[in-house]
């Protein structure tokens, strides 16, 4: 059996292991990538509930929510009802380093705080954009990227932008406490419209796949107690990368592939954190919000569809099993 480790009073275990076969990292490798990181990511995490992907060995990869009964009495937790699952959820909130190298060593690899903090996680303190390309060509998004920007100067708001780890971009714009979530959802609607409407042939809020044509999609569905990857949050996927913020003017020329847990700790010389790099926090415009009340709820809409089309399939008597 391999020598257990303890590093700043939690025990560690296993540190040379692999993550997965095609992580190319072990678990030292994210161990040593979040204690480089950890004074730029914890700020992104202090006080808001945190689901975690864990991967363990022998087992498939898993997100959890609720903490294990072994959790230490010095993790910090909160208790909130999961209206989805009808029970009561106990998250950790990851606050210090100490809390971030215990579940690292949990193997828990990806980091996916709420947009809300502890006290109202259903009012989200950044409005929120995710863009999705339909493959791996990173210039897709990147153009698309290039749009919300332009629909947010055009809106008189700024924001800020990250890899998102995967194969897109998360955009979060920092918004004051003025607006109620419905509000919030209703801009972020209403802010995809507008970026789609800047150029149809490559954007697109289609929410149904099958409806995208090939284009980016713009997901205005990250408000009202969601979760997103954080900024400097490693990533599931082949050599591990890791959700790293950008200045806007450097999308064009870096690919994700260009940040994981071995490449990014020396990109960040010379740069601004992620809470640096974030606008003050900003009030909704009045019109944005009046425009988003007009767009449907994208998986409200999409689920009435599915059933439209699913009952027009079976009036055509084609076989829907």
């Amino acid at each position: 059996m391999a020598a257990k480790e303890h590093r700043d009073g939690v025990e560690l275990s296993n540190l040379d292991e692999a993550l997965t076969p095609d992580a190319g990292a072990t678990k030292r490798d994210l161990v040593d990538y979040l204690a480089a990181v950890a004074g730029r990511m914890l700020p992104g995490l202090v006080d808001r509930p945190l689901t975690v992907l864990r991967v363990l060995r022998g087992r498939e990869p898993f997100m959890q929510k609720n903490v294990p009964k072994y959790t230490p009495d010095w993790v910090r937790t909160v208790t909130m009802w999961a209206e989805a699952s009808h029970r009561e959820v106990r998250y950790a909130l990851c606050n210090d380093w100490r809390t971030l190298l215990w579940l690292a060593n949990q193997r828990a690899v990806e980091y996916h705080p709420t947009l809300g903090l502890a006290d109202n996680i259903y009012r989200p303190t950044h409005l929120v954009l995710d863009l999705d390309p339909p493959d791996d060509d990173f210039t897709k998004v990147v153009a698309v990227a290039h749009l919300v920007h332009q629909a947010l100067a055009d809106t008189g708001l700024d924001g800020a932008v990250k890899t998102s780890g995967a194969k897109g971009v998360h955009v979060f714009v920092p918004i004051d406490d003025s607006a109620p979530v419905d509000d919030v959802a209703a801009a972020t609607r209403a802010l995809a419209a507008r970026a789609e409407a800047l150029d149809p042939d490559i954007a697109t809020t289609a929410f149904i796949v099958e409806d995208r044509g090939g284009k980016v999609f713009v997901d205005a569905t990250r408000a009202g107690g969601a979760t997103v990857a954080a900024a400097y949050s490693p990533r599931l996927r082949p050599n591990t990368p890791v959700s790293f913020p950008l200045q806007w003017s450097e999308l064009d020329s870096v690919s994700p592939a260009d940040f994981t847990v071995h490449t990014a700790i020396d990109a960040l010389d010379g740069r601004p954190s992620w809470l640096e790099s974030m606008p003050a926090p900003q009030r909704l415009p009045t019109d944005l919000i009046a425009q988003g009340r007009t767009i449907p709820v994208a998986r409200v809409a999409a689920m009435h569809e599915g059933k439209r089309r699913a009952r027009a399939r079976r009036e055509r008597g084609e076989d829907t099993d």
